[in-house]
């Protein structure tokens, strides 16, 4: 009997809550189910929001792992946990309003659908939970240091 309500658990998880079964840019939307993540860590001390931030990654990196061989798929667009992960990392080094969330959303998404370089290394190196997050991981490394940047010089 556990084991359905594990898969259940994990497929809920991994799917952000059912964000990432949207027929059309599930990522997209998969990436939204971040905000209460981010927004509840937003008060944090620093050294607390990084340490769940990473506890989260590691998370996702099983959750994503175990979804791939539930869904019987590599990397199927429905785990968003890795989207999820990635938008956290992008808003980990400003303050969370309005214009940082939305900066950071644009620079992730778009390092993460373009996949330019690291973010493509990241992707085709590694495997099975590993290689379903770690691409979305850089990829918020990079949407972080754009928005760092805008945040910095004032460009809004």
């Amino acid at each position: 009997m556990a084991g359905p309500w594990k898969n259940r658990l994990i497929l809920a998880a991994a799917t952000g809550f059912g964000l990432g079964l949207s027929p059309k840019a599930p990522g997209t939307f998969g990436t939204l189910a971040a905000l209460p993540l981010i927004w509840g860590t937003a008060f944090l001390p620093p050294a607390v929001s990084r340490f769940l931030l990473i506890c989260f990654i590691l998370a996702a990196v099983f959750v994503a792992d175990q979804a791939e061989k539930i869904l019987g798929q590599k990397d199927p667009g429905a785990i968003v946990i890795d989207e999820m992960a990635g938008y956290w990392v992008a808003m980990c080094l400003v303050p969370v309003t309005g214009i940082t969330l939305g900066v950071g959303f644009v620079a992730f998404r778009c390092f993460d659908i373009f996949k330019s370089p690291p973010v493509r290394y990241f992707e085709k190196k590694f495997s099975g939970g590993a290689g379903v997050v770690l691409d979305d991981i850089m990829a918020g490394v990079l949407a972080a240091l754009v928005v760092k940047c805008v945040y910095l010089f004032g460009a809004y």
